[in-house]
C-alpha cells in the first residue's frame, strides 16, 4: 500500500560525485549552471520508475563551515532533505554519511536508488541486494565503478538518458542502443 514504510524509495544523492564526474569526465571543465543536473527530475524519475513515494536525501560537504544557502533552499523546495556534513580535512564526510545511511537502511524496509559513481559504496549496495528490496544506481553509465556491473540484481540507470536530468545533450561519447537512438538529439 502506498505511503507505508515498506513502499518508500530512498533516493540518496552524492551530489559532489555527480558534479565532479560531470565537470571532470564529461565536460572537462566546471559545469555552467544550465549544464547541471535538474535534481527535481531525478526525484520524479525515482517516483515514476518504482511507483512509490520518494525520500530524497542530498549529501553536502560543509567542512568549510558554510552552506550554499541558495542551493539548500532549492533542494528543500524540490522536497529533498539536505544533509550538510562536516569533518576533518582527512575525512570524506559525504562518503561516510552515505555509508552510514545505507547501513541504517539495511535494518528497515524500503528500496534504494543511489546517485553516485563511487566504488566506496559497493559493499553497502551488495548487502542491500540480499533482501527483497529493489536497489539501483544512477549516474553516467560509462563512469560507474566497474564493480557495480558485477552485482546481480542491481538496476543501473543513466542520469541523462534514463532519468532525463539535463536540459541539453551532453558531449558524451558512449554506445547507444539503436532502438533508443534519437537523431534529433544530435542535430
Amino acid at each position: 500500500m502506498p505511503g507505508t514504510p515498506e513502499s518508500v524509495t530512498y533516493l540518496i544523492v552524492d551530489g559532489e560525485n555527480i558534479d565532479a564526474t560531470l565537470g571532470g569526465s564529461v565536460l572537462d571543465r566546471r559545469p555552467a549552471p544550465a549544464e547541471r543536473p535538474r535534481w527535481e527530475r531525478l526525484r520524479e524519475f525515482a517516483h515514476d520508475t518504482w511507483k512509490q513515494p520518494v525520500k530524497g536525501l542530498f549529501f553536502l560537504n560543509a567542512s568549510a563551515g558554510a552552506m550554499p544557502m541558495p542551493f539548500v533552499r532549492a533542494l528543500l523546495s524540490m522536497d529533498y532533505r539536505p544533509i550538510p556534513l562536516a569533518g576533518s580535512p582527512d575525512q570524506k564526510v559525504v562518503d561516510i554519511g552515505i555509508q552510514r545511511t545505507l547501513e541504517a537502511i539495511t535494518r528497515r524496509p524500503g528500496n534504494v536508488l543511489l546517485a553516485s559513481h563511487d566504488g566506496d559504496f559497493l559493499p553497502h549496495i551488495e548487502r542491500l541486494l540480499h533482501g527483497d528490496r529493489r536497489v539501483g544506481i544512477v549516474g553516467f553509465k560509462e563512469f560507474l565503478n566497474a564493480g557495480f556491473a558485477e552485482l546481480p540484481g542491481l538496476e543501473v540507470f543513466d542520469i541523462e538518458e534514463d532519468a532525463d536530468c539535463f536540459t541539453s545533450v551532453l558531449p558524451r561519447v558512449r554506445i547507444i542502443d539503436v532502438d533508443r537512438f534519437d537523431p534529433e538529439r544530435f542535430l
